[in-house]
């Protein structure tokens, strides 16, 4: 029997508690759990999409892998290396494998910097023996690469619709060669037609790179083409997990089968 390969992320019992103050002092009276002891793995190359409404934990748990949501308690492994107990030193080399792409374009963009500024900023932080020629080849290179025209390096975010801007934030993502991309809710702010382009992008890029993603959506319908696996999330809680194609054919949890409903037939 084949030995199944070590995942490249493994999260176990992980817990997201933020906590709820009250009174002059601010006293702790009750806690939110976001994210309650969920447990999954991402394989090398593969895509597992995290799906559910608004609430359900599924951002504060890519937030989490991230280092950018403080946890509560559990283990989150990357190429078997714990992350949890890592100082901020300590996962600095992490930052350049664990990237995300966010939700909103606009917002995720400094409107005051150029898109050679925002794609150049990542390569001075972990490059920086490059010299300006080579971060401006890399920024046009990133660029072609996410279907931009390089020569509107120089433009700013304002001049660039919604799927542009989200192809920027792809690119930035992009930049320093990551291993894996947490895309939190990557077209959910985008027009349907335009959706469509970006999980494309995303595909392509994936098998031209080689990465692997956490693609967290509140759409069942979007993640159906590009997730190999699926987590269904509700309350901060995991209350489905399957392969895609099983998850569509035979829905099991009543919640799984409450976001199907909610899918518009085509």
């Amino acid at each position: 029997m084949t030995e199944k390969p070590a995942a490249l992320l493994s999260v176990e019992d992980l817990k997201v508690h933020f906590p709820v103050r009250s009174g002059i002092l601010q006293r702790v009276v009750d806690q939110v759990k976001a994210v309650d002891g969920i447990s999954f793995s991402v394989q090398r190359g593969q895509t597992v999409g995290l799906v559910g409404e608004s609430g359900s934990g599924k951002t504060t748990t890519g937030r989490a892998i991230a280092r950018l949501a403080p946890v509560t308690s559990g283990s989150i492994r990357y190429a078997g290396e714990e992350l949890t107990k890592l100082r901020s030193s300590a996962f600095f080399p992490y930052r350049k494998k664990i990237q995300v792409i966010f939700q909103d374009p606009f917002g995720s963009l400094n409107p005051r910097m150029s898109v050679y500024a925002i794609l150049a900023e990542p390569l001075e932080i972990h490059f920086r023996d490059w010299s300006k020629s080579q971060r401006e080849d890399r920024v046009a290179e990133l660029l072609n690469k996410v279907g931009l025209d390089p020569d509107h390096m120089r433009r700013f975010p304002h001049q660039f619709s919604g799927g542009q801007r989200q192809r920027i934030g792809i690119a930035r993502a992009l930049a320093v060669e990551p291993e894996f991309i947490i895309c939190d809710e990557p077209v959910s702010a985008l027009d349907v037609s335009v959706q469509a382009q970006i999980v494309n992008l995303l595909q392509d890029l994936q098998d031209e790179l080689g990465l692997t993603y956490l693609f967290i959506a509140h759409d069942l319908a979007v993640v159906e083409h590009i997730s190999d696996e699926v987590l269904v999330m509700t309350e901060g809680k995991i209350v489905e997990q399957a392969p895609a194609e099983q998850i569509y054919a035979d829905p099991q949890h009543p919640y799984t089968r409450k976001l199907l409903a909610a899918v518009p037939a085509i």
